[in-house]
């Protein structure tokens, strides 16, 4: 079945070239060949054209926060993506930009031979903008391609501001998306012109390749390479491990740090190595599902979906709280802005914002993990090494800032910014409603009214401890 038109969206009104001589994808967002909507735009392009298809993917140098840690998780996909379309015919160019600047006018170039270029709509990070100023430069059609969730981005213009809302819409409009699904692999059966070469100007100068040292790309190299390993194979594989090994103790497992029964998606999910669509099929053939038993919308977290406990918790984490996220940033231009939050909590914040406060930290002793608190030095800690942090604990974490910080604003700032340099999955519209959820987004007032936090909903790490199993965790981490 052709990509859906609700997931297709015109970034200019230039028109396709027929005479050209390839079909260009851009990738950006989703950085994965299978079960990808935009692939399977690219390839309906080129079948309908006969032309050949190239694959486009560049890694630019500097974006805020640029680090070691994540190129070397993008790089690592571009590798996959090499390796997944060798002897296919399909074309893979990609380019490391060594220093801010130097990829400026490959797109234009390569766009100059294409009769249509597709790209990704992820609402992330800078990715709106640079694709809405390539619009403006480009002489050919550009398409974005809205592969994010279940739902298409912008099927709805409203923006929900809670939760249970989402979930309802959620319940109401999925069962039609699910007849339109992404292919898990684009390329069967789709026979196009084998891609011959990019003229050796181009790749003279942009050298193709995604070999070059870290050392000599213009990027932080104080945040050094995290253990885990990024690329569509290993997103894959997570996925995999996780729904056929964990999934079943997800429900009551998963906020307690030593039970490590957490999907580890989260960053894959973000880089685009692994979609939602691939992760749900993956759960719907364990729990022997299909559409029709889906229940009535009613808004509840459970009895939705019609299967296991635990497949239906995680259901609502994937779907329901991430794509609600996604929601915000596609429909807010000022969605990562303290004042995109909900009246009632800025207004208790104002109110408690001159309050006494015991401890005040400032960024280079939050960033090293130098507070009296043992549990949210732990998660910093988890963070910095790893380029993760426990779900659980990611709350505390942000909840704790805000009792740190001068102003709830300046709190805003540290964590955005502690989030997106160290964490794999930071700048990502899930991650950052996390951050935003610290301050009552998606949520609703607490009593009884506290200090500094108000009606905002307060966490303690005394509390946590008791009801979280972390004994090898804080042993792991504290120190």
């Amino acid at each position: 079945m052709p990509v859906p038109a609700s997931r297709v969206r015109a970034i200019n009104d230039a028109p396709i070239h027929p005479e050209r001589d390839y079909v260009l994808h851009w990738m950006t967002g989703v950085r994965r060949i299978d079960g990808n909507f935009a692939m399977d735009r690219a390839v309906e392009h080129a079948k309908a054209l006969g032309k050949p298809l190239l694959v486009f993917e560049a890694l630019r140098a500097g974006y805020t926060w640029a680090s070691d840690r994540l190129h070397a998780f993008a790089i690592a996909g571009m590798r996959d993506n090499a390796a997944r379309l060798e002897g296919t015919g399909i074309g893979y160019y990609c380019y490391l930009e060594p220093n801010h600047g130097d990829a400026r006018g490959l797109l234009e170039e390569l766009s100059k031979r294409a009769c249509v270029v597709t790209t990704d709509d992820v609402p992330t990070f800078f990715l709106p903008a640079m694709v809405g100023a390539a619009g403006k430069k480009l002489d050919v059609l550009l398409e974005a391609v809205d592969g994010n969730g279940l739902l298409p981005i912008r099927a709805t213009t409203r923006v929900f501001e809670r939760a249970h809302d989402f979930r309802r819409h959620m319940q109401k409009s999925v069962a039609a998306e699910l007849e339109h699904v992404p292919k898990a692999d684009p390329l069967k059966g789709a026979t196009l012109p084998a891609f011959k070469a990019l003229p050796k100007t181009i790749v003279a100068r942009w050298p193709h390749g995604y070999d070059l040292p870290l050392e000599r790309i213009a990027i932080d190299h104080a945040v050094p390479v995290a253990p885990l390993q990024g690329g569509a194979v290993k997103g894959l594989a997570t996925a995999r491990h996780f729904v056929a090994k964990k999934l079943g103790n997800y429900g009551e497992g998963r906020n307690h740090p030593d039970e490590g029964a957490s999907s580890g998606l989260s960053a894959y999910l973000h880089w685009g190595f692994v979609g939602v669509h691939q992760i749900f099929a993956l759960i719907t053939d364990l729990n022997g599902w299909t559409p029709d038993k889906l229940g009535k919308p009613h808004g509840k977290r459970a009895g939705f979906w019609n299967m296991s406990e635990n497949a239906e918790a995680f259901l609502d984490e994937l779907i329901t709280w991430r794509e609600v996220g996604y929601n915000s940033a596609a429909l807010r231009p000022d969605n990562e802005s303290y004042d995109s939050l909900p009246a009632w909590s800025r207004a208790t914040l104002a109110k408690h914002a001159t309050d006494a406060r015991e401890h005040i930290y400032d960024m280079d002793a939050l960033a090293s993990a130098k507070t009296y608190d043992v549990v949210w030095n732990a998660a910093q800690n988890e963070l910095v090494r790893e380029g993760r942090m426990h779900n659980y604990l990611r709350m505390l974490w942000g909840k704790k800032v805000l009792e740190w910080s001068e102003t709830p604003r300046q709190a805003l700032e540290t964590l955005l910014h502690l989030n997106n340099k160290y964490a794999l999955d930071g700048r990502n519209p899930n991650s950052t409603s996390g951050v935003f959820w610290v301050f009552g987004r998606y949520d609703r007032p607490w009593g009884p009214e506290r200090k500094i936090f108000g009606t905002v909903r307060y966490m303690t790490s005394q509390s946590t401890v008791r009801k979280l199993r972390m004994r090898d965790y804080l042993a792991t981490y504290a120190h």
